[in-house]
């Protein structure tokens, strides 16, 4: 399906029941959308995680970095937030005494629309007591692929004219590596200030206020990213990225993370998990540092959090997956809105 970027909403939802109505190849994707979650829960339960929820209004947004959408509680007279990630409370789950929980759920950033960003999507998250990344490596290759042989019948596809191998094991690049590898330059370790003259020098934009952590992020998205067309993980981040995850056990400056790519986009984000509540308040009050200048995505401080830290969390390797942006792949699907029975649109006049 291709869509007017500025045909108004209604003409739009008039498409989509067309197209469900007329077009099977449309129904199709949707049915094996279902049929993906389906495989996903079933390759969860038999290893004996439990499914829960979460809230989806909060008093405070965490769990990624990202602008919320904000609303009003009128009985309590108070601002909640719309979830943009549901990994502070699956990890109170943990402290809780769960050794496994998953939750498929709704998150929503307020942030721009294009062919694989919507403000409301979905995601799937995982965490796992007494593990780390090595772990969630194995098992996110071996749920994918396990996910792509049951639904087509190989562990081929064809996303967008590439062929793809979902066969496991996948590769582990070290960010830093690849970095230098695309770009001819040392990145991590960097000072800010070599950073953006280093983008300069790579024709990498960078906006006004971006910190460390940003800048290489952005060179990475635009330098490496595309690159990454068959399924590899991109492992071992810069700390500044990364104020959730569990400093490297080896390397100064580096989390135990990984990312998941496929066709060029990301697909997965995991790492051992920070259990550390004196690390985790000193993680936040740098995201603080870098909302003061200027960073609309830092993370906010969260007491109630750390304060289940103190309680204690053990090991724990946590995950989540852009479900949409899976389906996408394993339906050769070109626009996130091709996966979303109901994608926002632009209001008419």
């Amino acid at each position: 399906m291709v869509y007017d970027e500025f045909a108004d909403k209604e003409m739009r939802y008039r498409q989509r029941y067309v197209d469900l109505i007329v077009n099977p190849d449309v129904r199709q994707v949707f049915i094996k959308r279902s049929r993906i979650i389906q495989l996903i829960r079933k390759f969860l339960e038999e290893r004996g995680y439990l499914e829960v929820e979460t809230p989806i209004l909060q008093p405070l947004y965490g769990g990624a970095t990202a602008r919320p959408f904000i609303t009003h509680h009128n009985a309590l007279d108070i601002d909640l937030y719309l979830r943009i990630a549901d990994e502070l409370y699956l990890k109170r789950l943990i402290v809780g005494g769960f050794d496994g929980v998953f939750e498929f759920g709704k998150d929503f950033r307020n942030e721009g629309i294009d062919r694989f960003h919507n403000p409301e999507f979905t995601m799937l998250e995982l965490y796992v007591a007494y593990q780390d990344y090595f772990f969630m490596m194995e098992l996110v290759e071996n749920m994918i692929s396990s996910t792509v042989e049951q639904l087509h019948g190989t562990m081929r596809v064809v996303y967008q004219g590439a062929e793809i191998d979902f066969t496991p094991p996948w590769p582990r690049r070290r960010m830093a590596d690849i970095l230098t590898e695309y770009t001819g330059q040392k990145i991590i370790g960097r000072t800010k200030s070599e950073l953006l003259a280093i983008a300069k020098q790579l024709n990498v934009p960078i906006l006004p206020g971006a910190d460390v952590g940003k800048i290489i992020d952005e060179i990475f998205s635009e330098l490496v990213e595309p690159h990454l067309v068959q399924p590899t993980f991109i492992i071992d981040y810069p700390v500044e990225l990364s104020p959730l995850a569990k400093k490297h056990r080896n390397e100064p400056g580096l989390v135990e993370r990984f990312e998941g790519y496929v066709a060029g986009k990301e697909i997965c984000n995991a790492f051992s998990e920070l259990n550390d509540p004196i690390d985790q308040r000193a993680r936040f009050e740098q995201q603080l540092e870098f909302a003061r200048a200027g960073n609309e995505e830092a993370h906010v401080m969260d007491e109630d959090y750390i304060r289940a830290l103190e309680y204690g969390m053990p090991p724990t390797a946590g995950l989540g997956i852009g479900v949409d942006r899976l389906v996408m792949i394993l339906t050769d699907s070109p626009s996130i809105r091709d996966v979303i029975f109901f994608p926002q649109m632009r209001p008419e006049k």
